[in-house]
């Protein structure tokens, strides 16, 4: 289990508890309660601790509102003191809560390896999130907000000219100018590939100096430290990166290093090219994310090479040369 602070946690179940008091709140938000609280022990004493508190406030606030009309002045001292120790309980409270109550109204969403959801918004925008990916979004009547915490996202954008939809991922920033894109952030780069419409790709950043890169239809933007490449790809090469939507990987002459490491980002189980003159080949066919199987015998079958199960992963290497008498 990845390490998590103190504060990380309790902000984490803040933000669960804030989400079902002024959020919509459903069956698959329960359940992405239910697996967090799972997770740890850790997890479940936050919760339960800011749960607590906010029930106290909700109660002493009822109680306030519930108060008898005022007393002869003789009966004004207990009832100063009664206010002062809700004042003093609501301190500690807030203590606990007040980050919470505070915090804008951001919600998380993710996926586990091989997952597929898709988040839809009241403005009629709509997110998908593929393999391992996590977003946070911030969508209200003044600002709409998402950063890309990991993974990747496709966006389907209801443009607002008077509310930008922005997605921050990183140092970068892209804004929406009416749009379908797609985003793939990894560990050094960001991926922008733009379907319809168009974005704006910049990084907001004072010690930088690039301008705003403007990207339409068929372009595909790589994003690292102060740099940003742009290339034009074609249809079909958009639909086959889009794939995944549909559960589907498309290769096209892909060698099998980059097709493994594909396969490897859906599945637990991993596939192993254990030599570079295997991982150099190339490979063209269309498969099913979980189809890790069927992509090693294809590799067997149309390249000759050989495969290897060790355990629940399974090697591709080439088959040893066999020297002439």
């Amino acid at each position: 289990m990845r390490h998590e602070t103190p504060g990380a946690i309790e902000a984490r179940a803040a933000d669960f508890l804030q989400a079902r008091r002024f959020w919509d709140w459903g069956a698959e938000d329960d359940a992405r309660l239910d697996a967090w609280l799972n997770e740890s022990v850790l997890h479940r004493v936050a919760f339960l601790r800011l749960e607590a508190g906010q029930e106290r406030i909700e109660r002493l606030a009822s109680l306030a509102a519930a108060a008898p009309p005022a007393k002869p002045r003789r009966a004004m001292l207990p009832m100063i003191l009664r206010i002062a120790a809700v004042f003093a309980v609501l301190a500690v409270a807030g203590a606990i809560g007040a980050n919470y109550l505070a915090r804008p109204r951001d919600r998380f969403y993710s996926t586990p390896i091989g997952g597929h959801e898709t988040i839809r918004f009241a403005d009629g925008s709509e997110i998908e999130l593929n393999t391992a990916t996590a977003i946070r979004a911030r969508m209200t009547t003044e600002e709409r907000i998402v950063w890309l915490e990991k993974g990747e996202a496709f966006f389907h954008i209801k443009h607002d000219p008077l509310h930008p939809f922005v997605v921050m991922a990183g140092r970068h920033r892209v804004t929406d100018l009416g749009t379908e894109f797609l985003l793939r952030s990894g560990p050094r780069q960001l991926q922008v590939t733009v379907v319809q419409g168009q974005v704006s790709l910049d990084t907001p950043d004072s010690l930088s100096r690039s301008q705003a890169v403007l990207l339409t239809p068929g372009d595909v933007a790589t994003a690292s430290a102060g740099k940003v490449s742009v290339a034009m790809v074609s249809t079909r090469a958009l639909n086959d990166e889009l794939s995944w939507r549909h559960g589907m990987l498309v290769f096209d002459n892909a060698t099998l290093a980059d097709a493994a490491a594909e396969f490897n980002r859906y599945n637990s189980d991993k596939l192993i090219v254990a030599d570079p003159a295997a991982a150099s080949m190339t490979i063209v066919g269309t498969f099913r994310t979980s189809d890790m199987k069927l992509f090693a015998a294809a590799t067997r079958d149309a390249l000759g090479l050989s495969i290897e199960h060790r355990g629940p992963d399974i090697v591709i290497s080439s088959l040893p040369r066999r020297h002439k008498p």
